[in-house]
């Protein structure tokens, strides 16, 4: 009984899924100014204040749910919140879909063994290994290396942001693009798996890390201004509003398109190969230097 409930449970969800998607194709997008309904949030950029987490306060390795937690719109000390309040939050800070909004916290949820409709959670506990979080993510260090999944990793993050290759059409400010993020998060896993003997990444959490780099293009058009914000302070930027402009918020289907095209960008092997090549021009150099050195000192 309980496998039919699901799968009946996944049909009305495809199907409400698919509704919205084409809603959001036959009506225009939400103009700029006017993504955050008024009476939320953020109308107009007006943010509440933020006030970074203190000490006994929960946090998770999710960005997007400390800074919403930073800001009090969720509950400042990330604690005893509802899976729908989240799904709320999000939908009015981000403007992703109802189906979006329901889908993360119901999975987070069976993932937690705890009530979609009656339980509450505190952040932290999102921080289950291999739950949603993963290794290899590209804003935390592997749980096994940092047990303390709430707080970003800066090198990372700076690593990141210095690697964006796109330009602002208007501003001409650096961008973080899709063969950005495909490009980094190969060098994670690679990198993860050489220094996490505990090292696991499967299908599905490989993809939890593409959805989550796939954040930082369709919220934050890969904008380094803002991400550097948002990822370091767990911050949202003075006067933001998301770049998801679509009338009902981005769905599943539609956010799945950024989210494959990072995740089928992803090559191990390529950066393997440029990652030696890079050691051995290293070597070759620094063995040049020293034989040059050698013959200087000789001449008398």
């Amino acid at each position: 009984m309980n496998i039919l409930f699901k799968l009946v449970h996944d049909l009305v969800f495809l199907t409400w899924d698919t509704g919205v998607t084409v809603l959001n194709v036959m009506t225009p997008n939400k103009g700029k100014g006017h993504v955050v309904s008024e009476g939320h949030a953020g109308y107009r950029g007006h943010w509440p204040e933020y006030i970074p987490p203190k000490e006994g306060d929960s946090r998770c390795a999710c960005p997007a749910l400390n800074a919403m937690a930073n800001h009090g719109i969720l509950p400042h000390d990330g604690k005893n919140i509802q899976f729908k309040e989240i799904g709320r939050a999000v939908r009015a800070t981000y403007n992703f879909s109802s189906t979006f909004c329901y889908f993360v916290p119901h999975y987070a949820a069976e993932m937690l063994k705890k009530s979609y409709s009656k339980d509450r959670i505190d952040l932290s506990e999102l921080n289950l290994h291999n739950g949603i979080e993963h290794d290899a993510s590209l804003v935390r260090e592997d749980e096994a290396l940092q047990p303390d999944q709430s707080k970003p990793h800066i090198p990372f993050i700076t690593e990141l942001l210095s690697s964006a290759s796109g330009k602002d059409k208007e501003t001409g400010e650096p961008i973080i693009t899709a063969q950005d993020l495909s490009r980094f998060s190969s060098k994670r896993r690679v990198d993860a798996r050489e220094t996490n003997k505990d090292f696991s990444l499967d299908f599905m959490h490989k993809m939890f890390g593409s959805i989550n780099a796939s954040t930082m293009l369709a919220v934050f058009g890969g904008r380094v201004k803002d991400l550097e914000t948002w990822l370091i302070q767990e911050r949202i930027p003075e006067g933001w509003e998301t770049k998801v402009r679509q009338r009902f918020g981005i769905t599943l289907a539609q956010f799945n398109i950024t989210v494959f095209g990072v995740e089928l960008g992803i090559n191990e092997k390529r950066y393997i190969e440029e990652k030696r090549k890079a050691e051995e021009a290293a070597q070759s150099a620094e063995g040049g230097s020293k034989c040059g050195t050698s013959s200087f000192s000789s001449v008398p």
